[in-house]
């Protein structure tokens, strides 16, 4: 029988600090995006602020304090504004998919059109210095809550053409990946699923060796301070 070893039900965690960069409307904060096959969580650890959200439903507000807990749901677009130092410990299904390609950001729709096109507008120079990799992450949020601010104005107007097209794009930019995301599933939520349901048989045969190859695992972030879509970020497995 296998032991499933990763974090529970597969999820990943990073700690994040908001940017606190103002924006075109006036806030400050992070870069708006959905996630096509991963829900995500927020549990705030301190300060305070807002998450932005959204959906086929209409434009949301949840308010953000130490001890919020949010999550949605895949293809839910969110947006988080740092009012105070706010600090979230984000929680992430599929084993980090989120943070590893399951993200496409809010840009304008002329920088949806190919892979390429939209490479180039939110892709960060990763071998670069800190302040060339500040620059462009701020170019790109700001790219975001363009596009983002005008896929709210056009649902909250009753058109919803403009979030289904936005839908529609995100989702051929990352047809190429899903293969490498299914095999992601499949060693990690896929994998927990199935050793929990062979214990469970084990169990109802009286059957408890599993116990005796229990474990403990601990770990410090492998980096600290990344540039993220949302904020800086200490994340942990590399």
């Amino acid at each position: 029988m296998v032991t499933f070893e990763g974090l529970p039900g597969a999820v990943a965690v990073s700690h994040l600090r908001v940017y606190d960069w103002p924006t075109e409307d006036g806030l400050r904060g992070g870069t708006p995006h959905l996630h096509l096959t991963c829900s995500e969580g927020y549990v705030v650890v301190g300060g305070a602020g807002s998450v932005q959200t959204l959906t086929t439903s209409g434009f949301r507000q949840t308010p953000l304090a130490a001890g919020s807990l949010v999550w949605f749901t895949p293809g839910t677009i969110h947006r988080l504004v740092n009012d105070d130092a706010l600090r979230i410990v984000v929680l992430m299904q599929n084993s980090g998919l989120p943070e590893a390609g399951d993200a496409v950001l809010t840009l304008p729709p002329r920088c949806l059109t190919d892979t390429d096109t939209y490479r180039a507008a939110a892709a960060l120079p990763v071998d670069s210095a800190e302040p060339e990799q500040e620059r462009a992450a701020r170019v790109r949020r700001d790219l975001a809550v363009e596009g983002f601010l005008a896929l709210r104005r056009a649902t909250e107007a009753g058109d919803p053409e403009p979030l289904a097209a936005f839908h529609r794009a995100a989702a051929a930019l990352v047809k190429h990946r899903t293969d490498d995301w299914r095999g992601r599933w499949e060693q990690g939520a896929a994998a927990a699923s199935r050793a929990t349901g062979e214990q469970l048989d084990s169990l109802a045969q009286g059957d408890s060796g599993h116990l005796a190859r229990a474990c403990v695992h601990a770990e410090q972030p492998s980096a600290y301070g990344k540039f993220g879509m949302c904020g800086r970020l200490d994340v942990y497995g590399g």
